[in-house]
């Protein structure tokens, strides 16, 4: 691993730890307390900051709204760069203890990228584990052969109320590498309903990109 690389590794591993301690799963529990009659409606802000050596850096931010059963997303730079995507959904939840939450989806996308998109966000919680899943296939209207497949599967560990890691991999056509899938780990931090988290992709295996991600709900 050469001198860059290791100073790339050990800025993205340093950055969250700048957060406060004390927070929660914001975005979590803000779904949860909707699914139950809580409060009508709940949003969240995600910004997630791509830093791919070789490639073109970017910012990937989205935006949901939840009301009971309905959930609305919008994206940019998430199916492509300069390409935006509008999602509806329908919120469902089963469980206490092991608590599963699926949401199938339907979404427009356009800009460099134009199509429909089917696709799922799912997660099984189980006290600290949690294994989340959220997946797409674009069908291109310009041209069947731009047809392709998104996925971010994350396996998370809440260790504390303001602290949590995990593995992470992601499948993405916004950048290129040697690999079609990016294994990763990464570590989180909150306060109150700001998060911010560190995720590392293709540690050791080739050129390390990075994302930094900010998370508010309200």
């Amino acid at each position: 691993m050469n001198s860059a690389r290791i100073r790339l590794v050990l800025l993205a591993l340093l950055l969250p730890t700048v957060a406060a301690a004390q927070g929660t799963e914001a975005a979590t529990a803000a779904k949860a307390d909707i699914l139950s009659g809580g409060k009508p409606w709940a949003f969240s802000l995600t910004v997630d900051g791509y830093i791919v050596p070789s490639e073109e850096s970017y910012v990937d931010p989205v935006f949901t709204a939840d009301h009971h059963w309905l959930h609305l997303e919008a994206r940019y730079n998430d199916e492509n760069l300069h390409t935006g995507s509008i999602w509806v959904g329908y919120n469902f939840s089963w469980g206490k203890n092991l608590v599963f939450e699926f949401t199938p989806m339907i979404g427009g996308v356009f800009g460099r990228t134009t199509g429909i998109a089917p696709g799922i966000e799912a997660s099984l919680t189980y006290k600290k584990l949690q294994f989340s899943l959220s997946n797409e296939y674009v069908f291109d209207t310009g041209d069947k052969a731009g047809n392709f497949y998104d996925s971010w599967p994350q396996l998370t560990y809440s260790a504390l109320e303001w602290l949590k890691f995990g593995l992470v991999a992601q499948h993405t056509k916004a950048f290129e590498t040697k690999f079609k899938t990016q294994p990763g780990f990464f570590l989180g931090v909150g306060h109150k309903n700001l998060e911010f988290t560190t995720y590392l992709f293709d540690v050791g295996r080739t050129d390390t990109s990075a994302v930094l991600e900010v998370g508010y709900t309200f």
